[in-house]
């Protein structure tokens, strides 16, 4: 008889956006109970799911999803016997009908030891996927276990071993509409939470300034319809790059590109977008004042009355004596993310 357990799925997101991934949560799959936050971790959600496992790849601001199976076992030996092994190989096959994988690998301390040779033999066998110990598409993590049931918690006694398998062949962050990349691009799931911050209405008019290749103007446009869409970046080539992942997107009748500075743009909107330069890749440290006073004082140009802006920027000092100084803008909220050893933060921004 198949089990009727229900399904326990561990989100993982960049640290800073919990209650963003939290209320996208809510919004999306319906859980009964709220997400929570795994013990010790501050890059993890985990909930129940009510509903089906292909749900969690509408969300856009979580990183990756995993099913979480839990075992009260003393070491991860025991997982090759019947019923636990027979647990893991269901996962794997319930990964598979959401987005089908040749490959797997694992994700554990001692993941080259004999029993993980055993454990992925026994999963060979039973599934016919390869094991790639490392470019494997299907990702198992094995991990001392955290999670009973629906809720997170520790055990007291012996905590067991939770198993962890991927939803899907890629994680949800990688979209698929990025044929283009441009250095500097914004990370997707960070861009999508920009959006949500921002909020989503049909009636508004989009500006993406300094638009790279578009995932700030494509994440909005994905969360929903708009009035109307308009990327404006000077460099030619990122705004064929914008070009490429709108049309990989099938967005690009709804959304125009501008080859321009911003300071030569027009239109009045009611959101606006923007990435700047931290002064890593593009820009410097020593030009970023200006950059950052002249984005602010010409999206409050472009901006229409009761207009919002939202920054990302790793310039937080100069972000701030930028406010302070042109008093163009008033801050709503300030969202600091941890993304590849920076600590950008997300400012949602009104038009005064």
């Amino acid at each position: 008889m198949a089990s009727t357990a229900p399904t326990v799925v561990e989100l993982t997101f960049l640290p800073g956006l919990a209650d963003v991934l939290r209320d996208e949560v809510a919004e999306v799959l319906h859980p009964k109970r709220p997400a929570t936050l795994v013990p010790g971790r501050s890059d993890a959600l985990v909930l129940t799911l009510p509903g089906a496992l292909s749900e969690v790849r509408r969300l856009t601001t979580a990183v990756a999803a995993f099913v979480v199976l839990h075992f009260d076992v003393p070491r991860p030996k025991s997982l090759t016997s019947g019923d636990h092994l027979r647990r893991i190989v269901d996962a794997v096959y319930a990964s598979l009908r959401v987005a089908g994988s040749s490959t797997f690998r694992f994700e554990a301390a001692g993941s080259d030891s004999t029993v993980f040779a055993r454990l992925a033999s026994e999963l060979n066998a039973a599934t016919g996927l390869k094991h790639d110990e490392k470019d494997g598409e299907l990702v198992v993590r094995v991990r001392r276990g955290v999670v009973r049931g629906s809720d997170a918690r520790t055990s007291e006694a012996d905590p067991g071993w939770d198993v962890l398998v991927r939803v899907g062949n890629r994680p949800l962050s990688a979209r698929p509409w990025r044929v283009a990349d441009y250095p500097g691009a914004v990370n997707a799931t960070i861009a999508a939470a920009m959006v949500r911050l921002a909020g989503v209405d049909a009636d508004d008019r989009v500006a993406n300034l300094m638009c790279g290749s578009g995932t700030l103007l494509i994440e909005r446009l994905l969360a929903g319809p708009a009035a109307v869409a308009t990327g404006i970046d000077l460099a030619t080539d990122a705004v064929e790059a914008s070009r490429a992942n709108l049309e990989a997107a099938a967005l690009q009748r709804k959304a125009t590109l501008q080859t321009a500075d911003i300071a030569a743009a027009d239109g009045a909107y009611d959101l606006l977008l923007a990435d700047p330069p931290w002064g890593t890749i593009h820009g410097s440290h020593a030009t970023n004042a200006d950059l950052h006073a002249t984005l602010l004082r010409e999206a409050h140009r472009l901006a229409a009355p009761g207009a919002r802006l939202v920054v990302l920027t790793h310039e937080i000092k100069v972000m701030e004596r930028c406010l302070r100084e042109t008093d163009l803008w008033a801050v709503r909220s300030e969202t600091r993310v941890f993304a590849k050893g920076h600590h950008p933060r997300i400012y949602l921004l009104d038009r005064t």
